[in-house]
Protein backbone atom coordinates (compact mmCIF):
# COMPACT_ATOMS: atom_id res chain seq x y z
CA UNK A 1 0.00 0.00 0.00
CA UNK A 2 1.21 3.50 -0.31
CA UNK A 3 1.22 5.83 2.41
CA UNK A 4 -2.23 7.47 2.46
CA UNK A 5 -3.63 4.11 2.02
CA UNK A 6 -1.71 2.37 5.40
CA UNK A 7 -4.01 5.40 6.58
CA UNK A 8 -6.76 4.97 4.58
CA UNK A 9 -6.61 8.73 3.52
CA UNK A 10 -6.94 9.99 -0.51
CA UNK A 11 -3.99 11.15 -1.21
CA UNK A 12 -4.81 14.78 -0.49
CA UNK A 13 -2.58 17.51 0.25
CA UNK A 14 -4.44 19.18 3.31
CA UNK A 15 -4.55 16.79 6.07
CA UNK A 16 -5.72 16.79 9.51
CA UNK A 17 -2.23 16.30 11.19
CA UNK A 18 -3.74 15.89 14.76
CA UNK A 19 -6.35 12.79 13.46
CA UNK A 20 -2.92 11.48 11.32
CA UNK A 21 -1.10 11.38 14.49
CA UNK A 22 -4.37 9.47 16.83
CA UNK A 23 -4.15 7.30 13.90
CA UNK A 24 -0.66 6.57 13.72
CA UNK A 25 -0.59 6.33 17.72
CA UNK A 26 -4.11 3.71 17.20
CA UNK A 27 -2.16 1.69 14.54
CA UNK A 28 1.33 1.51 15.98
CA UNK A 29 -0.46 -0.30 19.14
CA UNK A 30 -1.65 -3.02 17.16
CA UNK A 31 1.88 -3.67 15.50
CA UNK A 32 3.46 -3.60 18.93
CA UNK A 33 6.06 -6.92 19.52
CA UNK A 34 4.49 -7.24 22.37
CA UNK A 35 1.57 -8.29 20.49
CA UNK A 36 3.28 -10.77 18.54
CA UNK A 37 5.72 -12.27 21.14
CA UNK A 38 4.13 -15.49 20.96
CA UNK A 39 3.76 -15.98 17.17
CA UNK A 40 4.96 -17.64 14.46
CA UNK A 41 8.76 -15.44 13.58
CA UNK A 42 6.95 -15.27 10.35
CA UNK A 43 4.45 -13.21 11.72
CA UNK A 44 6.97 -11.12 14.03
CA UNK A 45 8.97 -9.93 11.45
CA UNK A 46 6.01 -9.06 9.02
CA UNK A 47 4.75 -6.63 11.87
CA UNK A 48 8.50 -5.40 12.48
CA UNK A 49 7.79 -4.48 9.04
CA UNK A 50 4.78 -3.20 8.40
CA UNK A 51 5.51 -1.25 11.95
CA UNK A 52 8.72 0.16 10.26
CA UNK A 53 6.81 1.32 6.96
CA UNK A 54 4.07 3.11 9.40
CA UNK A 55 6.80 4.98 10.88
CA UNK A 56 8.04 5.96 7.20
CA UNK A 57 4.37 6.57 6.20
CA UNK A 58 3.84 8.89 9.22
CA UNK A 59 7.16 10.43 9.14
CA UNK A 60 6.11 11.69 5.93
CA UNK A 61 2.58 12.31 5.18
CA UNK A 62 2.96 14.53 8.34
CA UNK A 63 5.45 17.16 7.16
CA UNK A 64 4.13 19.18 4.20
CA UNK A 65 7.16 19.55 1.92
CA UNK A 66 7.72 16.30 2.59
CA UNK A 67 4.28 14.96 1.92
CA UNK A 68 4.05 16.87 -1.65
CA UNK A 69 7.16 15.30 -2.79
CA UNK A 70 5.88 11.73 -1.93
CA UNK A 71 2.87 12.01 -3.77
CA UNK A 72 4.80 13.87 -6.85
CA UNK A 73 6.71 10.32 -7.07
CA UNK A 74 3.14 8.62 -6.86
CA UNK A 75 2.14 10.64 -10.12
CA UNK A 76 5.50 9.63 -11.69
CA UNK A 77 7.56 12.83 -10.63
CA UNK A 78 10.64 12.44 -8.69
CA UNK A 79 12.58 16.16 -7.85
CA UNK A 80 15.81 15.68 -9.58
CA UNK A 81 17.45 17.53 -6.41
CA UNK A 82 15.86 15.03 -3.98
CA UNK A 83 15.95 12.17 -5.56
CA UNK A 84 18.49 10.10 -4.13
CA UNK A 85 19.97 8.83 -7.22
CA UNK A 86 20.79 12.34 -8.24
CA UNK A 87 22.98 12.38 -4.79
CA UNK A 88 24.57 9.51 -5.69
CA UNK A 89 25.47 11.27 -8.99
CA UNK A 90 26.93 13.75 -7.66
CA UNK A 91 29.06 11.86 -4.82
CA UNK A 92 30.78 9.53 -7.22
CA UNK A 93 31.61 12.50 -10.28
CA UNK A 94 32.38 14.87 -7.41
CA UNK A 95 30.09 17.63 -9.30
CA UNK A 96 27.29 19.50 -7.54
CA UNK A 97 24.08 18.66 -7.43
CA UNK A 98 21.58 19.71 -10.49
CA UNK A 99 19.78 22.92 -9.32
CA UNK A 100 16.97 24.81 -11.08
CA UNK A 101 17.74 28.43 -10.65
CA UNK A 102 14.38 30.25 -10.98
CA UNK A 103 14.75 32.88 -14.04
CA UNK A 104 13.21 36.07 -11.44
CA UNK A 105 15.82 35.23 -8.69
CA UNK A 106 19.19 35.04 -11.45
CA UNK A 107 19.82 38.79 -10.62
CA UNK A 108 19.36 38.54 -7.17
CA UNK A 109 21.61 35.30 -6.56
CA UNK A 110 24.57 36.91 -8.99
CA UNK A 111 24.68 39.81 -6.99
CA UNK A 112 24.67 37.56 -3.49
CA UNK A 113 27.13 35.00 -4.73
CA UNK A 114 29.61 37.68 -5.40
CA UNK A 115 28.84 39.25 -1.82
CA UNK A 116 29.89 35.62 -0.64
CA UNK A 117 33.10 35.45 -2.48
CA UNK A 118 33.96 38.59 -0.91
CA UNK A 119 32.76 37.31 2.26
CA UNK A 120 34.84 34.47 2.37
CA UNK A 121 37.97 35.97 0.55
CA UNK A 122 37.70 38.44 3.77
CA UNK A 123 37.77 35.67 6.32
CA UNK A 124 40.72 34.00 4.50
CA UNK A 125 43.06 37.18 4.51
CA UNK A 126 42.09 37.24 8.57
CA UNK A 127 42.42 33.83 9.09
CA UNK A 128 45.85 34.21 6.92
CA UNK A 129 47.01 36.83 8.80
CA UNK A 130 45.77 36.15 12.64
CA UNK A 131 43.98 38.95 12.69
CA UNK A 132 41.23 39.16 15.25
CA UNK A 133 39.36 41.93 13.27
CA UNK A 134 35.85 40.96 12.46
CA UNK A 135 34.99 41.14 8.51
CA UNK A 136 33.79 44.12 6.51
CA UNK A 137 30.24 45.14 8.94
CA UNK A 138 28.73 46.27 5.74
CA UNK A 139 29.00 43.26 3.80
CA UNK A 140 27.84 41.52 7.03
CA UNK A 141 24.86 43.65 7.04
CA UNK A 142 24.09 43.57 2.89
CA UNK A 143 24.24 39.57 3.61
CA UNK A 144 22.28 40.01 6.48
CA UNK A 145 19.72 42.07 4.51
CA UNK A 146 19.58 39.72 1.67
CA UNK A 147 19.24 36.54 4.02
CA UNK A 148 16.08 38.21 5.25
CA UNK A 149 14.60 38.56 1.84
CA UNK A 150 15.04 35.40 0.61
CA UNK A 151 13.14 33.95 3.71
CA UNK A 152 10.47 36.32 2.96
CA UNK A 153 10.59 34.61 -0.07
CA UNK A 154 10.42 30.95 1.41
CA UNK A 155 7.83 32.00 3.17
CA UNK A 156 5.73 33.10 0.47
CA UNK A 157 6.81 30.08 -1.60
CA UNK A 158 5.19 27.65 1.03
CA UNK A 159 2.13 30.00 1.12
CA UNK A 160 1.74 29.37 -2.98
CA UNK A 161 2.34 26.12 -2.03
CA UNK A 162 -0.43 25.96 0.65
CA UNK A 163 -2.85 26.94 -1.63
CA UNK A 164 -1.88 24.39 -4.56
CA UNK A 165 -2.66 21.76 -2.18
CA UNK A 166 -6.14 23.14 -1.85
CA UNK A 167 -6.36 22.68 -5.84
CA UNK A 168 -4.78 19.46 -5.97
CA UNK A 169 -7.59 18.24 -3.61
CA UNK A 170 -10.65 19.67 -5.16
CA UNK A 171 -9.08 18.27 -8.70
CA UNK A 172 -8.76 14.84 -7.28
CA UNK A 173 -12.06 14.78 -5.94
CA UNK A 174 -13.76 16.16 -8.93
CA UNK A 175 -11.82 13.79 -11.12
CA UNK A 176 -10.32 16.62 -13.41
CA UNK A 177 -7.20 15.38 -14.74
CA UNK A 178 -6.32 18.71 -16.93
CA UNK A 179 -6.57 20.50 -13.58
CA UNK A 180 -4.67 17.83 -11.68
CA UNK A 181 -1.64 17.81 -14.22
CA UNK A 182 -1.78 21.88 -13.89
CA UNK A 183 -1.79 21.76 -9.92
CA UNK A 184 0.99 19.04 -9.86
CA UNK A 185 3.31 20.85 -12.85
CA UNK A 186 3.36 24.04 -10.76
CA UNK A 187 3.88 22.27 -7.48
CA UNK A 188 7.20 21.28 -9.16
CA UNK A 189 8.37 24.46 -10.20
CA UNK A 190 7.72 25.61 -6.52
CA UNK A 191 9.43 22.75 -4.85
CA UNK A 192 12.10 23.41 -7.12
CA UNK A 193 11.88 26.99 -6.23
CA UNK A 194 12.16 26.63 -2.33
CA UNK A 195 14.84 24.27 -2.68
CA UNK A 196 17.59 27.14 -4.76
CA UNK A 197 16.03 29.43 -1.75
CA UNK A 198 16.77 27.07 0.89
CA UNK A 199 20.81 26.67 -0.49
CA UNK A 200 20.88 30.05 -0.43
CA UNK A 201 19.62 31.08 2.60
CA UNK A 202 21.98 28.01 3.88
CA UNK A 203 25.36 29.90 1.97
CA UNK A 204 24.69 33.03 3.57
CA UNK A 205 24.20 31.09 7.10
CA UNK A 206 27.72 29.33 6.68
CA UNK A 207 29.20 32.62 5.36
CA UNK A 208 28.11 34.83 8.51
CA UNK A 209 28.83 32.03 10.89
Amino acid sequence: MDYFAIFSLPPHLTLDTAALEKSFYALSRKLHPDRFASKPAAEQEAALAASSELNDAYRTLKDPIARTEYLLKLEGVEMEEQSKSATELARTTGTAKKQVVPEDLLEEAFELNMQLEEMRAAKKMGSASGSSEPDDPQLRADLQRAKSEFDAKLAATDADLATLHTQWDAAFDAGDSSAKTTARDAMVALLNRRSYLRNLVRDVNDALE
